[in-house]
């Protein structure tokens, strides 16, 4: 068994529901007297997709991952935009009481993570954006369109999974049962949507907001960060480090052992 399995089997989250405005947030927390790392999963994904890494990071840091509105366990919100993600975020380390932390996120969650330390640059004292880039240019179709032929719920998580189609295995374990019986989706496919085309624009400001230390990690093959805007982001924003990775976009599904690793080492340097 190898060490990063090891860690991985000792990280036991603790789930809680913040309530903002008789909304629910809900996240993980993996707990712990180590520093605190707010991690931001992206679209179609959840705060439980950062199990893995909380255990190859702890005991050193407490990894606290919410399901970002709208996503997971999380209510659905009237509002996809940067300010309303980042409105539930400052709740969420304010309710925590956590005075000085690390934010990482990957695509989505990069976004909200940088838009973030923007906005607290006393309390952000390092920035992990996992494949993002600053500028993303509006398209005439989401490229998350598909979702929208996928139905909410079903009947039976059987049903529901027959849907996917292809998509069946990313999604499959991710499925929540309905109080009143049936299945649904971790998210809403027209919230999807309307989500990922709020991050399409310019956010060179919100990247050079600040100058704690910072981590980008690319894909190489990515079909979002491209190497010379990953090289352009790192020499105009002070403290980056940039590092390329033989992988997609999903940076965790393709190489999880080189996200930990990377990750692990930047921490430990601050």
């Amino acid at each position: 068994m190898s060490a990063t399995t090891t860690a991985t089997e000792t990280a036991r989250p603790v789930r809680s529901v913040l309530d903002i405005d008789g909304r629910a947030l809900s996240y993980l927390d993996f707990g712990g007297d180590g520093r605190p790392l707010l991690a931001l999963h992206g679209h179609l994904s959840e705060g439980a997709s950062f199990t893995a890494l909380a255990g190859v990071l702890g005991p050193e840091w407490r990894v606290i991952a919410p399901d970002q509105r709208g996503h997971g366990d999380s209510d659905r919100a009237t509002d996809y935009t940067r300010a309303g993600y980042v409105a539930d975020l400052r709740a969420l380390v304010d309710h925590l009481g956590l005075d000085r932390f690390a934010v990482l996120g990957h695509s989505l969650g990069a976004f909200n993570a940088f838009h973030l330390a923007a906005e607290l640059p006393h309390r952000v004292e390092a920035l992990v954006n996992l494949d993002t880039a600053a500028a993303i240019a509006p398209t005439p179709a989401s490229p998350l369109s598909f979702v929208l032929s996928f139905p909410y719920t079903a009947a039976t998580r059987e049903d529901l999974l027959a849907a996917l189609g292809p998509m069946a295995p990313m999604l499959g374990g991710a499925l929540r049962p309905l109080p009143e019986g049936g299945w649904r989706l971790p998210f809403h496919p027209q919230d999807t949507v309307t989500s990922e085309n709020a991050v399409h624009g310019d956010h060179w400001e919100q990247w050079l907001a600040t100058d704690c230390p910072a981590l980008l990690l690319r894909g190489t093959s990515s079909q979002v960060l491209g190497a010379d805007h990953a090289a352009d982001m790192t020499a105009r924003r002070h403290r980056t480090t940039h590092t390329a990775l033989d992988a997609d976009h999903f940076l965790q599904l393709r190489d999880p052992e080189g996200v930990h690793a990377a990750v692990r080492s930047f921490l430990a340097g601050l």
